[in-house]
Parts: C-alpha cells; sequence; structure tokens
C-alpha cells in the first residue's frame, strides 16, 4: 500500500491564529486543518487552493500563500480506520503543506458548501494544534508546526 496524495492549508488570520473545524461525519471534539486528496495530475499549491474553498468557501482571491512545506509531510491511518477509507487502497496520506494568509472576512466564510465537509469553525493559537487533532494525526502537525515555526508567533508561557 502507498501514501494518497493530497495537499493541505494551515491559514493564519490577521492575529495570527490558526483556522480549525470539526468534521461534519464525526461526533469527535477533533478540529483538523483544510485538507485533501489530490486530482490525478493536479499541482498541490492548486490542490490545496480547491481543497480550501470546497471546504470553507473562501476562494483564491481571499488568501496569500506565504510558505510551502519544504517536504511532504505523511501520516499513517489507524488499523481500524485503514479498510474503510479510500476503499483500503492506502495505508496513510503524503500530504503537502502550505501556510496561507486569509486576507478575506468572516463573511467569506461558508462551510455550507456544496459538499459539506464541516460542521463549526475557530481560530485557535497555532502551538495548541497538535492537542485538537484526533491522536493518529498529532506527530503530522508537530511537523507542520516544526516546518512554519519562522512564520508564527512564539510560543507563549501559558
Amino acid at each position: 500500500m502507498t501514501y494518497r496524495p493530497a495537499a493541505a492549508v494551515m491559514l493564519l488570520n490577521d492575529e495570527n491564529k490558526v483556522f480549525v473545524a470539526q468534521r461534519i461525519d464525526s461526533s469527535l471534539d477533533a478540529w483538523q486543518m483544510p485538507q485533501g486528496g489530490l486530482d490525478p495530475g493536479e499541482r498541490a499549491r492548486d490542490g490545496a487552493l480547491r481543497e480550501l474553498e470546497e471546504e470553507t468557501g473562501i476562494g483564491p482571491d481571499k488568501v496569500e500563500i506565504v510558505a510551502e512545506a519544504s517536504r511532504p509531510l505523511l501520516y499513517e491511518l489507524p488499523p481500524e480506520l485503514g479498510t474503510k477509507l479510500w476503499g483500503g487502497k492506502y495505508k496513510g496520506q503524503s500530504q503537502s503543506w502550505f501556510l496561507m494568509r486569509f486576507r478575506g472576512t468572516e463573511a467569506d466564510i461558508d462551510l455550507d458548501t456544496a459538499h459539506p465537509e464541516f460542521r463549526a469553525y475557530q481560530w485557535v493559537d497555532p502551538w495548541r494544534l497538535p492537542d485538537l487533532i484526533v491522536a493518529f494525526k498529532k506527530r503530522l502537525y508537530e511537523e507542520v508546526l516544526e516546518e512554519f515555526a519562522s512564520h508564527l508567533p512564539p510560543r507563549s508561557a501559558a
């Protein structure tokens, strides 16, 4: 089995808070950043912008790409999900991560998209991300923070 090619977005607002949302198909109190699989032949940058718009309603004209991770970041599915997701074809995802700055307003965010994936969203301190995500993606989010640390506010002592 291989990794599913995907793209993901860490979206910062003007207060250096990160956009996270809760999946509509889960009752877990877990929050994630926008992400999704790439279409065949699709460039990662284009896929990241497409996924962001499909999941949040935020169009490419409302963001500025600040940075791209130096390498794809991987996560593996837990065994109980491995056979259920993506027809059991992939053991996880290989994600190309992009740090973007949100240049819109709250009115530009619309979770009620053509194919809704999220039920709620919030803006959080970036350093809280590993504590908000499902356990099997915690290391992934730590790696995302390492990749973009130079663009993020310092970790607070709180």
